[in-house]
């Protein structure tokens, strides 16, 4: 008998009892069906992460904080707590900041191409120009070099420039009653800052308001850079002159920097870093989307689990839907070894019934979630849905090296689950067998 008789006899064999099969392939169906859902979904979110740090460039970005103030970002962050105990060996974040005599010795470390001061901004509010209407804002600056904004319309901030310029993002568009994001290029804005030592003196009167030129648009995009702004080196030393004037540079302190580096001296730039002074950390793009990815992953493996604790449970059907079929055809067996079909064969042939219910059970796994996957990927990118403005984000991505691996697995767990009843069938005896009652 060649296999192909022996595939097609184990699927015509599946089909005696209907109820019993179409049951065992249920369960099998229930725990590929998660899987491949989930596996579809994760391959999705990193083809997605993927793009957009393609599209950001970014490689030789770098921020660099205390070592003490990371660890108390990180122990918050990984608590959940919003009340955490005080360390007296770390302070507060504020508290541990960059020397300056660290701050020059990391900028003269072979490979950092440029390091800068981050500061921390935090302006009252933002309107256009002699508009009525203010608007709460945020904003950074990154060196323009170290990424790849994707803009709508206009260009970067010119760093090199003394001119106060800013790139809003498209968000800014509506409440500045704008139609598009050309609309936005070239208008001024206006941007107020508390000048915290005046507010001690006049609380009533101490808002200082800069004004700024709109020169971009940046494009919707999870990874883009954070903050509503992107704004020019000279606004950003401006604001933040404004918010401290008349407070000590001593008492200021260098708390984060950024800056680029060649990103090919990576590793060997954060062991000096960490070397220098009392130890800084050393965060690159990689290492944020390494967070991003873990936090998707970390959801994804849970759905995964159940996946797995339904492909257990189907095994076990698996079991005894081909127990109770080798008791049922023990004249059958009997009958065919008389007529010299080899142990071998008859392993096969419950073996294949085994591989057949996993394959069937993945197939409608398959059918199933691509249904629901393309469906609600089409509903979330639909008018006013949270995945309108990210076209190009497939929410579920079902490519042949995410399917074919976990049907093929699923079958090899059918086939080892159906292992034990096909032995029972290869050893019977042909005589014993043909008694059977």
């Amino acid at each position: 008998m060649k296999i192909s008789d022996l595939i097609t006899s184990a699927n015509r064999n599946l089909l005696r009892n209907k109820t019993r099969s179409f049951l065992t392939i249920l369960a099998i169906f229930v725990g590929s069906f998660t899987i491949i859902l989930s596996s579809a979904i994760n391959a999705g979110v990193n083809d997605f992460i993927d793009k957009q740090v393609a599209s950001i460039g970014g490689d030789g970005f770098i921020e660099v904080m205390p070592a003490a103030a990371s660890e108390q970002i990180m122990e918050r962050m990984q608590s959940g707590e919003k009340v955490t105990e005080y360390n007296e060996k770390t302070g507060s974040v504020t508290s541990a900041s960059i020397s300056e005599e660290d701050f020059e010795a990391m900028k003269k470390v072979d490979g950092v191409k440029e390091l800068e001061v981050y500061h921390i901004l935090s302006p009252e509010w933002m309107r256009l120009k002699n508009a009525e209407k203010k608007y709460n804002v945020s904003v950074e600056y990154f060196p323009v070099g170290t990424m790849n904004v994707d803009l709508s319309a206009g260009r970067m901030t010119n760093d090199k420039s003394d001119d106060y310029e800013i790139v809003v993002n498209e968000d800014w568009l509506k409440p500045f009653g704008l139609d598009k994001a050309e609309d936005a290029i070239g208008k001024t804005v206006e941007i107020a800052t508390k000048q915290t030592v005046k507010c001690y003196v006049a609380p009533s009167d101490c808002l200082a308001v800069v004004e700024a030129k709109i020169v971009g648009v940046q494009a919707p995009g999870v990874l883009s850079v954070s903050g509503d702004l992107h704004i020019s080196r000279a606004l950003d030393q401006e604001l933040y002159r404004l918010a401290n004037e008349g407070i000590s540079e001593e008492s200021l302190g260098i708390y984060f920097a950024v800056g680029e580096v060649e990103p090919d001296k990576i590793e060997d730039i954060r062991k000096t870093f960490k070397e220098i002074g009392s130890g800084y950390t050393f965060i690159t793009v990689d290492d944020t989307v390494g967070m991003i990815r873990t936090f998707f992953d970390v959801i994804l493996t849970v759905f995964n689990i159940f996946g797995v604790i339904a492909l257990i449970a189907a095994a076990i059907g698996i079991i005894n839907t081909l127990f109770m079929s080798v008791q049922e055809r023990t004249r059958e067996i009997g009958l065919d070894k008389a007529l010299g079909m080899s142990r071998v064969k008859i392993f096969l042939s419950f073996s294949i019934e085994a591989i057949s219910l996993g394959f069937w059970g993945s197939v409608f796994g398959i059918i199933v979630s691509m249904l629901i996957g393309f469906s609600v990927n089409n509903f979330l990118h639909s008018e006013g849905q949270i995945l309108e403005t990210f076209p190009t984000f497939e929410l579920a991505r079902f490519s042949p090296e995410v399917i074919i691996p976990i049907v093929l697995l699923v079958m090899f767990i059918a086939f080892l689950a159906g292992t034990a009843p096909a032995l029972q069938a290869a050893k019977k005896n042909p005589i014993d067998a043909l008694r059977y009652e």
